[in-house]
């Protein structure tokens, strides 16, 4: 049985009422550390042509929104050209947490900013998640692309939309898109042999490196980018890449790189002792020596997948710089949730409470952002919406649950006036809303969640996108429903099970020690504290 530590300390309860409203002061924690950037190999962007520069105005600054797919904030670090043209040209967000980590849910509440519990989108597929839900219940009717829109904007998403899209009709483009192009047929997660919903007009991409998914994104990105400048129209563009999704595939140009790399061995890695995990966790043996090369050959997948989103920046940028729109111009670069390979036993995947998992990467640069600054607050996906909406000037609806971001970099708001606690939800609907059982005594089975894996409709997708994370044989989608809070210093987490975790992250950085029996009082006064905000509506 592992050592553990009792904590004593005093939590300041303030009653939740928004979502957004500050609840703890806890002293500020420090970052985990990532890995030094690699060198790069990839060739040059393609030249965007020149084109003269009509003015647009100030006041409506033209938006980016850059969105990979499971990158989580370790690898972030192995793009250096979005390092040296986005992260040190303004602010990086080092507490940046997503609310579900699993990617229709992430980027449902990216869309609408609200929580899961608010978007009812708390799974990739049927009967609580996936792109027919999320129209089902008309959340897709009122979305930043509608806010923007509304404000004057010309919108555009290129790539990846929700799971399931385009459900049965495939001619289907959601409100607000001034053009659309995402796939609707083929094998979009492989970057080949895909079709495209091209404003109505359904266009196949090939097997040639021309055919790149990504790179073909970019492309329409840069065109509507010199349209909308010769237009004099403010723009939003969502690129919504694939990569490093599985299967990973790297654009032929990467394909060599990271030849030698190998998935960090961090502390969690294989967890020796996993005692105090909860039951999914103790469940599952260690990892084999060739289910570890397994997660390493993912991990340099991932890397050469990822390189080419890194093209992808440096492209965007020159794009602006050519038609005069730089410095009018905010770039967002985030992730919809982080992943986990091979921490606590775990081999690749997403979807639970912990850091791979929970914590991703977010930058930004643009007119009054700070250069090299770093935020130190809890934010997350729940605040793109209205970050966006201020910088745009459009009018939001009340039902959002974020708050902007703005003057956390502008230093209006500080971390202490900040909110002090993010939700974090993982389950179904009923899953969520049934009681919490009383914790089972470890010496007996853990009850199971074993999920029903429903087929989505629209585009193939891998199988881990299904909720059935298949890990070389050992589905680990057994990780149950839960609910949990993420402070400056503390994950809390409460299971369906009755099990609870609770892990100091200042002293433990990793969670190998769960501290959540050894520390009661901390435990009720959480979760009291979660209780209020697992209801929570609107900010504040």
């Amino acid at each position: 049985m592992k050592k553990q530590t009792v904590i004593a300390m005093t939590i300041i309860t303030i009653l939740i009422v928004a979502c957004s409203s500050p609840v703890l002061n806890f002293e500020t924690a420090t970052p985990i550390s990532i890995s030094p950037l690699p060198p790069n190999n990839a060739p040059a962007p393609t030249a965007i042509p020149s084109l003269s520069t009509p003015a647009i105005s100030a006041a409506h600054p033209n938006i980016i929104f850059v969105l990979a797919d499971d990158l989580d904030a370790a690898e972030y670090a192995f793009m250096p050209k979005l390092q040296s043209l986005i992260a040190d040209q303004g602010v990086t967000f080092s507490n940046f947490f997503v609310n579900v980590s699993l990617c229709c849910p992430s980027r449902s509440t990216t869309l609408r900013g609200q929580y899961a519990h608010n978007t009812r989108v708390y799974t990739n597929g049927a009967p609580d998640g996936g792109f027919d839900q999320f129209v089902s219940t008309g959340d897709d009717k009122s979305t930043i692309a509608t806010w923007l829109q509304s404000a004057g904007y010309k919108t555009m998403l290129a790539g990846k939309y929700l799971n399931g899209y385009p459900g049965k009709d495939k001619n289907y483009i959601p409100p607000g898109w001034s053009e659309w192009y995402s796939a609707v047929i083929g094998d979009a997660y492989s970057e080949f042999n895909y079709t495209l919903n091209e404003n109505g007009k359904m266009v196949h991409y090939g097997k040639n490196a021309e055919d790149y998914g990504t790179d073909v994104y970019t492309r329409k990105a840069v065109d509507f980018i010199q349209r909308a400048v010769q237009e004099r129209k403010p723009f939003f563009v969502y690129l919504g890449y694939y990569a490093p999704h599985s299967p990973s595939t790297p654009a032929p140009r990467h394909e060599k790189l990271f030849a030698n790399v190998q998935a960090p061995r961090v502390p969690s890695f294989n967890e020796t002792d996993v005692s105090d995990k909860p039951g999914y966790i103790r469940d599952l043996p260690l990892l084999t020596t060739k289910e570890q090369s397994r997660i390493d050959d993912a991990y340099r997948k991932r890397l050469q997948s990822i390189q080419a989103v890194d093209d992808a920046i440096e492209t965007l940028v020159a794009a602006l710089k050519t038609n005069g729109q730089l410095d009018n111009t905010y770039i967002f670069f985030g992730s919809d949730n982080g992943f986990h390979l091979g921490q606590h036993r775990l081999a690749e995947g997403k979807q639970a409470p912990y850091e791979e998992d929970i914590r991703v990467p977010m930058s930004v640069r643009g007119p009054g952002v700070p250069i090299g600054k770093t935020v130190d607050a809890l934010t997350g996906n729940v605040d793109y919406a209205e970050t966006w909406a201020q910088l745009a000037g459009a009018t939001l609806p009340d039902f959002v649950d974020g708050r902007s971001l703005v003057p956390l970099w502008n230093n209006i708001s500080s971390s202490d006036q900040w909110r002090q606690v993010f939700l974090l939800q993982h389950g179904g609907l009923a899953q969520l809303s049934a009681p919490v059982r009383p914790a089972q005594p470890k010496n007996l089975p853990t009850p199971r969640v074993t999920p029903t894996r429903t087929p989505i409709a629209g585009v193939p997708e891998p199988d881990d996108a299904q909720e059935t994370q298949i890990t070389g044989g050992r589905g680990t989608n057994g990780i149950t429903p839960f609910v949990g809070l993420r402070t400056k210093d503390f994950t809390y987490v409460e299971y369906t099970t009755g099990e609870k975790e609770l892990y100091d992250l200042k002293a433990d950085p990793y969670q190998l020690q769960n501290i959540a029996t050894k520390s009661a009082d901390v435990v009720k006064q959480l979760a009291a504290i979660l209780a209020e905000l697992r209801k929570c509506a609107g900010a504040q």
